[in-house]
């Protein structure tokens, strides 16, 4: 498969068109080919994917399958909106409802139907775009939507992968939150807790930590450490304490996949080295009091190892 057909399958759940294979290259003739050698399998008439992208199918795949297919089915007379925007943005939806896809439209009734909820908005408000003749909106105005809705914790995380990718900045954010009809106030306090993480288990991790009162981690790494063993871990100097855990569902971006093979040097903070380590894993955070105890507990006992007993000389 040809990068174009490529990119235009992937935003549509990894099935396409004949009209869209036409489009890239493909002849009628290489299509049958295809099909007839098992290199592409036919879903449904006009409805094709490669053989290879049908191997695994999520709940993801299938939710971006349910929106491209009910957007194109309107006609262009609704906008893909909330986590159904977010989607066809490749923004990561975890935690997020994938039983209803979210359209906004300027007019008609609102309300579900079938597995579709219509938001009605007139006019639809800015932050419209159009790619592929799939009209959706911006990945700031889908994120304000689903931050003024969705629990805290998935709403987070969607932001802070908007803000890793490139596709948002806290200012559009903001000002997407500014011009939501409803939520505005809660968009802005999720957006109060984004700090730059590069994984959805960092993002839920930072959260947990924040929503218990514990100190917040240093931007910087600690010193005397190797730094790839730091690409999971958060670093508390004046606990003196690493928490490594498992990056789960990492935030992309293009700009840091250029570099892959040869990764820039981190910044690292003068100071001590570690004395204490804990791990916490992805099932870990499903049980925010375990690991708010491992946690208080690797700084107890990293307490109890760095503290300096001084003598009193009187009492001697």
């Amino acid at each position: 498969m040809n990068p174009q057909l490529a990119v235009m399958a992937g935003l549509r759940g990894g099935v396409f068109r004949r009209a869209d294979a036409r489009a890239c290259g493909y002849d009628d003739a290489d299509i049958d080919y295809l099909l007839a050698t098992g290199g592409w399998r036919r879903i449904r008439r006009g409805t094709y994917a490669e053989q290879r992208a049908l191997t695994v199918v999520t709940p993801e795949v299938l939710y971006l399958r349910r929106v491209h297919r009910a957007v194109l089915a309107s006609g262009g007379q609704v906008f893909a909106s909330h986590q159904s925007a977010a989607v066809l943005h490749a923004l990561p939806v975890w935690g997020l409802d994938l039983s209803t896809v979210h359209v906004t439209a300027p007019a008609g009734r609102s309300g579900r139907i079938g597995s579709v909820y219509r938001h009605i908005r007139d006019p639809v408000g800015p932050g419209v775009l159009i790619w592929n003749k799939l009209p959706m909106v911006s990945a700031a105005r889908s994120v304000a939507e689903v931050a003024a809705i969705a629990p805290t914790a998935p709403a987070i995380a969607l932001a802070d992968a908007a803000l890793y990718a490139g596709l948002a900045t806290k200012r559009t954010l903001r000002r997407a939150a500014g011009l939501l009809e409803y939520g505005g106030d809660r968009a802005l306090g999720v957006f109060a807790h984004c700090r730059g993480s590069a994984s959805v288990a960092e993002s839920r991790l930072r959260f947990t930590l924040h929503a218990a009162g514990l100190p917040t981690p240093a931007d910087a790494l600690p010193p005397h450490v190797e730094a790839p063993e730091l690409e999971s871990a958060l670093w508390f100097p004046e606990q003196r304490t690493l928490v490594e855990f498992e990056p789960r569902i990492p935030y992309w971006c293009e700009e840091l996949e250029e570099d892959a093979e040869q990764p820039a040097p981190l910044p690292t903070a003068d100071g001590p080295p570690p004395v204490e380590r804990c791990w916490i894993s992805w099932t870990d955070l499903d049980h925010p009091k375990v690991v708010l105890d491992r946690i208080t507990s690797t700084f107890a006992r990293a307490a109890r190892r760095t503290d300096i007993r001084h003598v009193d000389f009187a009492r001697m």
